[in-house]
Parts: structure tokens; C-alpha cells; sequence
């Protein structure tokens, strides 16, 4: 056992002055030392065995960093996420060896495959006992080479001074993302001493970021002689704060504006120039007229296959220009005529001036008679009132004329995702926080919370579906001690409504293994201390949620739905847009 182990615990406290300036520190306390110089003020986690010593030293840092205990490590891993997506900043999640580590697998995937900064840090066992199969002893680094932009395994104190600021730096620069960093039992127990004031504020990353604006006067030119350009914005937009570019470039040259999912609340859905969502259940217009289009500027997304449909037949008519940070991800889906590698803030300052056009007529009417074609539809339907069982879509509706379209949204997977995108009327900026790229299920309530933290003063609006929020239910708890303002809305038709709605249209309603029997979740809340209700009738939704959004704290209302309503309108699966289904 180390002997730094062995201190007298009345013997420990702040780290001892060595100097005029160099300090001793063990390598817990230079961790934290560290993360305080990255700027982080909370961390979302769970003790162990393998990463004690470090919570150990926390003990001491209570004031400078705060600590969110979780009930499951996803828990940390998805409230990092949500912490991250709100405020900006690195999210912080950490954990213990073996399932510790690997129960925060699913949180750094879906932090790669969305592009969230992330910085997460699992303890292992001593550097003797690496490769012997010890107890709870997991190859983190090799499980998370795929999912994560940087990892690394420090097995002494001192390569903490280089790891942990590269850690931050990766995760923030260019495309951001999750980066994992494992460090040894031994390095949390050794001493260092160290000299702050010779350390550099800093860390310059050694790969250059590319940047390659030559683009720009031809994609100006491409835009300036379109007849039907149309504008899709996607969730690098909002990575980069790049919203008031993105509406000022369309707002001059007078160019309609789709989003995709993870794009939604760059735009206000009221604006006039917002067209709707892209993809599988998304809006109409947007869906039809990317085949109409005669030019597509595509800022911050990466054809993914939920957008594009069938690539074969996806926008073969238009010249694409693509704006993105990551040069990857150019011609990787769909060719593309200009291609401009650069943060799409920089990349619009730059393009707008350049602008010099205005839409016609007859594109601005096309895209008003598809609108007033879904509206015929497929919203008039879906909002119409009831006598049944509430629908989905009328729930959202109504949570955004009760909230005023100014909620910090976060949604789980599902049929609930999908209502939510497109009858939320998104009026503030970065306001939809959801799983895009991985999907998963389970996510609402923790990333809720972790937006809650990021953003004390905002009340967070968690909306989940039955079967994704029993996944990480315990996290209530987490909730409840924290007396975080987080309102969770279960939309519950005790099935897994997606999966149902796929088995109905295309596997001749052979529902398998997709119904729940659901505990009462208003018993659950209220086992928390959490103030909760259930309504079924139509009547009684709007009063419900006016009463959980004016409620301070925590709040949880069941709203139990139609059990076989489906989301329309929806692209099956390996169809063109053009195939987009109404019903």
C-alpha cells in the first residue's frame, strides 16, 4: 500500500507550499487542480474502489467544484451531456474501474456521434496489477478507441500536466466530442510538485486545424443565380454560435430554412423564412422541395441517412454547397459542387456579404402550398380536439402555448421525439437538447438534469415516453436531492410506441414483445418527494400542465395517450423524400 494512502486523515488538507511557489500535490489533488484551471465548476459522477483516492481528495474541494452524485454512471455520462449541450462548455462525468467505466459507454457514444465536448475520467487499478485480470479490472481504452475523439491511460501523477489540459483541448476544438482519460490507482496516490506559475494557461493542440474558405465566391455565385435555393441548418450551427449568422445569410438573400433534428431552435419556428424539419418525420415541404431544389446550402449537418432517404435518388438536381468544421465529413454522403471546411459562424460572416439576390415568387409559393398541404393533412388532424384519450401531438401543442415556446426542451426517443419536433414551438435559441446520432433511449431525465445544473435559473422540460424513462427512472433521486427545476412529462401508451407504430405499417401488426405494463408513476415520483400527477381525459391536460410549469422544483406529470397513434408524416425506411407518407 502507498504511504500517501496511509496519511492520518486529520493530517490531510490543502496541498503543502514546497517553495515560493512550487506545491506538493498527490495526483487526486492535481487532478482537481487542474480541472479548476480548465474552468470546471461540476462534476457528474459515482464513487469506487479504483477511483477513491480521487473522491477522497474531493472531500477537500467542496466550494471550488461541485459534485452531482447520480444513481447510475449513464446517469453521469448523459447529464455531462446535457450540462455540455446547455451551457456550452465541457460537460465532466467520472467513475470507477470495470462496470463503473462501461456503464458510461452509451453516454460517450452518443456524445461522439453528436458532436458534445466531454471530458471523462474513470479510475483503474494500480499500474503493477494492469493486463492480471484483476478485480473490476476493464480495458476502457480499448473499448472506447471507436467512440471517443482521444483517450488515454496516465500511470503517473506527473502526466496529468499534459493529459488533462490536451483532454479539454481536444474535446472543445474543431468538431467537438468525448475524450476519456484513465488513470491509475498508484498515479492517484503519487506526489508531484509542481510550479503553476511556469505552467502555460493553455494547451496548443499539435494537429493545425484545417480551415479552407476557397469556396466562398463560388458557392456565392452558385447562390446568387439559384431560382430555388434552400437552406438546411443543422446542429453545427448551434455548436458554434452561429444562429444570427445563419439568419442574418438568410434573411439576405431571402432564402428558405429547413432544420434537421438536432438543428431545431436555430431557427424560431414563427420565422417567416422557417420552413420545417427535415427527415423521416419531418415536415412535408421541406421533405418534397429538397428535390425541387435547384441549389442546397448545408451548413453544420452531415447527410445522415434519417435526412437524406435513399441516397441514389436524394437531391440529384441540385449543386450542394456544404459547410462543415469536419473535412470528413465533405462528399461522404452525397457529393457535393463546393465544399467549405471551416466553423460555420466564421464561414457565414464570411458568405453573407457576398450575397446579392432575392427568391422569387414562385419558389416562395411552392413552399406555401406544400405548407398549406400539410396543414390539410396532417396538422388539422393531429390537433384537432378529442373526446379520447390525449394524443401526443396535442400534448406538445399544448405544452407550448402553456410554456410560451421558452422552455429548455430535452427529450428521450421515440414517438413522443418526434411530436415534439414538430409541434414545439421553439422560441429561444439552443433549446432542444435530445439524442440524435446514437438514439437512445433513457436519455431525458438525466441530460435534463444536467442542463438543469448548467442553467439554475431556466426551468427544464424533460418529455419522455414510458419505456425510455423507466430506463433511467432511479435518476429521480438525483433530481430530488439536487431540488433541481426539472418538469418531466411522460407521455405513456404502454408500448414502445415507435417500434409498434414500424410493426404496424410494416410487419402486418405482429406487435412483439412492445406492450408495457407500467408501474404507477405518479406513486414512483412521490417515493422521491416528487409532486406528481396523472390525467387522462383531454380536458384535464392543459390545467395539469399549466399547474406543473408554475410549480417551483420538480414536478412530474403522466399524461396517458392514445395507445396505437402513429407520427406522420413519415419516409419509410430505404425510400426517397419524395416517397414521404401523409398517413
Amino acid at each position: 500500500m502507498s504511504s500517501a494512502h496511509s496519511i492520518p486523515l486529520e493530517s490531510r488538507g490543502p496541498p503543502e507550499a514546497l517553495g515560493a511557489h512550487a506545491q506538493e500535490f498527490t495526483g487526486s489533488q492535481l487532478l482537481l487542480e487542474l480541472l479548476i484551471r480548465e474552468g470546471v465548476d461540476t462534476i457528474f459522477g459515482y464513487p469506487g474502489g479504483a477511483i477513491m483516492p480521487v473522491y477522497d481528495a474531493l472531500y477537500d474541494y467542496q466550494g471550488k467544484i461541485s459534485h452531482i452524485l447520480v444513481r447510475h454512471e449513464q446517469g453521469a455520462s448523459h447529464a455531462a451531456e446535457g450540462y455540455a449541450r446547455a451551457s456550452g462548455r465541457v460537460g465532466v462525468c467520472m467513475a470507477t474501474s470495470g462496470p463503473g467505466a462501461t456503464n458510461l459507454v452509451t453516454g460517450i457514444a452518443d456524445a461522439m456521434l453528436d458532436s458534445v465536448p466531454m471530458v471523462c475520467i474513470t479510475g483503474q487499478v494500480g499500474r503493477a496489477f494492469l493486463g492480471t485480470d484483476a478485480f473490476q479490472e476493464t480495458d476502457i481504452i480499448g473499448i472506447t478507441v471507436p467512440i471517443t475523439k482521444w483517450n488515454y491511460q496516465v500511470t503517473s501523477a506527473e502526466e496529468l500536466l499534459e493529459i488533462i489540459p490536451k483532454a479539454f483541448a481536444v474535446a472543445r476544438s474543431g468538431r467537438p466530442g468525448p475524450v476519456l482519460i484513465d488513470i491509475t490507482k498508484n498515479a492517484q496516490f503519487e506526489k508531484v510538485s509542481v510550479d503553476f506559475s511556469n505552467l502555460p494557461q493553455g494547451y496548443a493542440l499539435e494537429c493545425r486545424q484545417i480551415v479552407d474558405l476557397s469556396g466562398l465566391r463560388e458557392a456565392a455565385r452558385l447562390v446568387n443565380e439559384a431560382k430555388r435555393p434552400l437552406l438546411l441548418v443543422g446542429h453545427g450551427i448551434l455548436i458554434s454560435r452561429a444562429h444570427q449568422e445563419a439568419r442574418a445569410f438568410a434573411e439576405k438573400g431571402e432564402i428558405p430554412v429547413a432544420s434537421t433534428l438536432l438543428g431545431l431552435s436555430t431557427f424560431p419556428t414563427d420565422h417567416p423564412l422557417y420552413v420545417g424539419m427535415l427527415g423521416m418525420h419531418g415536415n412535408y415541404g421541406p421533405n418534397v422541395l429538397t428535390n425541387e431544389a435547384d441549389v442546397i446550402i448545408a451548413v453544420g449537418m452531415r447527410f445522415d441517412d434519417r435526412v437524406t432517404g435513399k441516397l441514389s435518388e436524394y437531391a440529384r438536381q441540385a449543386r450542394i454547397v456544404h459547410i462543415d468544421i469536419d473535412p470528413a465529413e465533405l462528399h461522404k454522403n452525397v457529393q457535393v459542387a463546393v465544399g467549405i471546411v471551416s466553423d460555420a459562424r466564421e464561414a457565414l460572416r464570411a458568405l453573407t456579404p457576398l450575397l446579392n439576390r432575392s427568391t422569387s415568387a414562385e419558389w416562395k409559393g411552392e413552399f406555401a402550398r406544400c405548407h398549406a398541404l400539410e396543414e390539410q393533412k396532417v396538422i388539422r388532424r393531429d390537433l384537432k380536439p378529442r373526446e379520447g384519450l390525449p394524443s401526443m401531438n396535442k400534448v406538445i401543442a399544448d405544452l407550448g402555448e402553456v410554456t410560451k415556446g421558452e422552455a429548455i426542451v430535452v427529450t428521450d426517443v421515440g414517438q413522443h421525439q418526434m411530436a415534439t419536433a414538430r409541434y414545439y414551438p421553439f422560441r429561444k435559441v439552443n433549446a432542444l437538447i435530445t439524442s440524435g446520432g446514437l438514439g437512445t433511449m433513457g436519455y431525458a431525465v438525466p441530460a435534463a438534469l444536467g442542463a438543469a445544473v448548467a442553467l439554475p435559473h431556466e426551468r427544464v422540460l424533460a418529455i419522455a415516453g414510458d419505456g425510455g424513462f423507466q430506463m433511467t427512472a432511479q435518476e429521480l433521486g438525483t433530481i430530488a436531492q439536487g431540488k433541481l427545476s426539472v418538469k418531466i412529462v411522460i407521455l405513456n401508451n404502454n408500448f414502445l410506441g415507435m417500434v409498434r407504430q414500424w410493426q404496424q405499417l410494416f410487419f402486418e401488426k405482429r406487435y412483439s414483445f412492445v406492450q408495457m405494463d407500467n408501474p404507477d408513476f405518479v406513486k414512483l415520483a412521490d417515493a422521491y418527494g416528487i409532486p406528481a400527477r396523472r390525467v387522462s381525459k383531454c380536458s384535464e391536460v392543459r390545467e395539469a400542465l399549466a399547474t406543473m410549469w408554475e410549480t417551483p422544483g420538480p414536478y412530474l406529470v403522466e399524461v396517458v395517450c392514445e395507445k396505437e397513434e402513429n407520427i406522420f408524416p413519415m419516409i419509410p425506411a430505404g425510400a426517397a423524400v419524395a416517397d414521404i407518407r401523409l398517413e
